[in-house]
């Protein structure tokens, strides 16, 4: 099996490209990303970062080159990558252990296998004891360890994470930030995190791709010089710092353009 959780090979893609006027995304892309990495996507509001997660979920097909999975080649990618996006999305009517248990009840799974399934994760993920709540009885942080438990049942290796922690307050941030490298590192999936904050993808990331022109032609890539387990600690190093002006540098020349 390949060692390649994702590839993009020269892929090219334009919102209506039958259109004359069509607006061109990416333009002949290479990406690898190997399993068990941890990547982060920056970018400013506009560069391709949801374009590229709609790409690798299959609700948009490249207009040229190849998307792999696993080192194959696949049309229907949405049912082999995990999604958790910025809204949490929990329906309000089910309980929590509904919520959760959807993904397993969508593969076919019963109703009370897939309850059973998700009650042997409660501990782990903070959320025992709130099971029979509906979500707006849940705080933030609270809603997005469901949301991420969700993402996980879903039994994909490479997840997708798209802002999942902008709504919250900064100290609940970075608790979920710690707690995610947590589960992250004890289940060994690929993510793929897009992020505004610069902070929050050092912290997180093995390697940072930013996206500083439209169209894409090249992810350029940063690899975050922290060894792993790391503590927010780690933050305040001399590179870490040289490397976060770097990378505002980057960004807000891009804003100014």
């Amino acid at each position: 099996m390949s060692n390649d959780a994702l590839q993009f090979k020269e892929v090219s893609f334009a919102y209506n490209a039958e259109d004359a006027n069509s607006q061109r995304m990416l333009d002949s892309v290479n990406l690898n990303v190997t399993r068990g990495e941890f990547i982060s996507i920056i970018g400013a509001s506009g560069s391709g970062k949801t374009t590229i997660f709609k790409l690798i979920t299959g609700l948009e097909q490249p207009t040229a080159g190849k998307i792999l999975l696993d080192g194959s080649e696949r049309k229907d990618r949405l049912g082999h990558v995990g999604y958790m996006p910025q809204q949490d999305l929990l329906m309000p009517w089910r309980t929590i252990i509904e919520n959760a248990a959807l993904p397993l009840e969508i593969q076919g799974v019963r109703r009370s296998e897939a309850h059973k399934r998700v009650k042997i994760l409660l501990q782990e993920f903070g959320l025992q004891g709130v099971e029979k709540k509906y979500p707006g009885d849940l705080s933030g942080g609270m809603k997005q360890r469901v949301s991420f438990l969700r993402t996980i049942l879903s039994g994909a290796n490479v997840l997708l994470l798209d802002e999942p922690f902008s709504a919250l307050d900064a100290i609940t941030k970075l608790t979920m930030q710690e707690w995610l490298l947590v589960q992250w590192q004890k289940r060994e999936n690929t993510i793929l995190f897009i992020t505004h904050d610069v902070d929050e993808a050092l912290f997180l990331s093995d390697r940072i791709f930013v996206l500083t022109d439209t169209p894409i032609r090249e992810l350029k890539e940063i690899v975050v010089p922290l060894s792993r387990p790391r503590t927010i600690r780690d933050m305040n190093s001399t590179e870490v710092v040289s490397l976060k002006e770097q990378l505002l540098r980057k960004l807000r020349h891009k804003v100014m353009l």
